[in-house]
């Protein structure tokens, strides 16, 4: 198979996000919609670029392990053809889904994509604040296209452009897009949702670019009330190190400190966050489930 040359498309889209950052800046100021928090900004700015240098460490792990697979067996030859790549966005996106889902169910998981939701702020310079960590383990998510028969090359092509897609959608500065296009794409309304703390809002809409898979899999919410930004229990501190292991070092402290059997201990890596062995678990299903009886009374 002929693989054709295809740039790095995250490395290529950098400036695009610096001028756009810097835009949005100047309007937010200029229309007086919020105080900007440069503090804030600047940290995720670090994160992003930390993120893009780890990369080209962990891109090509993710290569490596794809093409292993890839040798070994795939069960279809997918040229590198135009409906190739149509049927690779439809389903290199409902692989991301459960990436992103389970990254919220999974405090293993949780423990790097906290990262991108330690922001109590919400804008384009939020998407930048991506993970030091998720790079080495998160491809496993994607592995099912390799044994379909996606050339290695093609798939992470298409992740990339699922990062580059998802970057407009950080900001408050759009409310809604038309209702044909809110009800088959992930929007700036829909992602607000996710990044909110409102007990309604928490693990919703992991869509990456179709919303599609939330409507069909039941974790779709619609913003109705403003959301509240950042995490239940906030990280509070602009320093990139201690977010970007914040969540590892909290995680590994409870597995090896807490007084219980080695399979409870397991469990703190696999179970949901807020998880304890001990019954004193405050999961966000249980905030929701508060939040659902409370306002199902208000009603009556």
């Amino acid at each position: 198979m002929q693989i054709p040359e295809i740039p790095n498309l995250i490395h290529y889209a950098i400036p695009f996000f610096t001028i756009t950052v810097i835009l949005e800046v100047i309007l937010s100021v200029k229309v007086k919609l919020h105080d900007y928090e440069f503090k804030d900004a600047g940290t995720s700015i670090v994160m992003g670029l930390g993120n893009v240098a780890i990369g080209l460490v962990t891109k090509g792990i993710a290569l490596g392990f794809f093409y292993l697979l890839y040798n070994f067996y795939h069960l279809f030859e997918i040229p590198f053809a135009w409906w190739s790549w149509i049927i690779l966005l439809f389903a290199e996106d409902f692989c991301y889904y459960w990436f992103h889902r389970i990254s919220h169910e999974s405090r293993f998981f949780w423990a790097s994509h906290v990262v991108h939701h330690s922001s109590k702020n919400y804008n384009l310079s939020t998407a930048l604040r991506q993970s030091w960590s998720g790079g080495f383990y998160t491809f496993i998510f994607w592995t099912p296209l390799v044994l379909i028969g996606f050339h290695p090359v093609m798939i992470l092509v298409q992740m990339s452009v699922s990062l580059i897609y998802q970057y407009w959608i950080h900001t408050e500065m759009i409310k809604k897009m038309p209702k044909w296009f809110e009800a088959i794409f992930n929007t700036p309304s829909h992602h607000r949702v996710h990044h909110a703390t409102n007990p309604q809002y928490l693990d919703r809409n992991h869509a990456g670019v179709f919303i599609i898979w939330d409507r069909l899999f039941g974790t779709f919410e619609p913003e109705v009330e403003k959301p509240v930004y950042g995490l239940v229990a906030n990280i509070n501190t602009y320093n990139p190190i201690k977010i970007a292991f914040a969540e590892w070092y909290k995680m590994l402290v409870d597995f090896f400190t807490s007084k219980t059997t080695l399979v409870n201990k397991f469990k703190y890596l696999i179970k949901p966050p807020g998880w304890r062995h001990d019954g004193n678990s405050i999961l966000s299903t249980d905030l929701r489930k508060s939040w659902e009886e409370n306002n199902k009374s208000d009603t009556l």
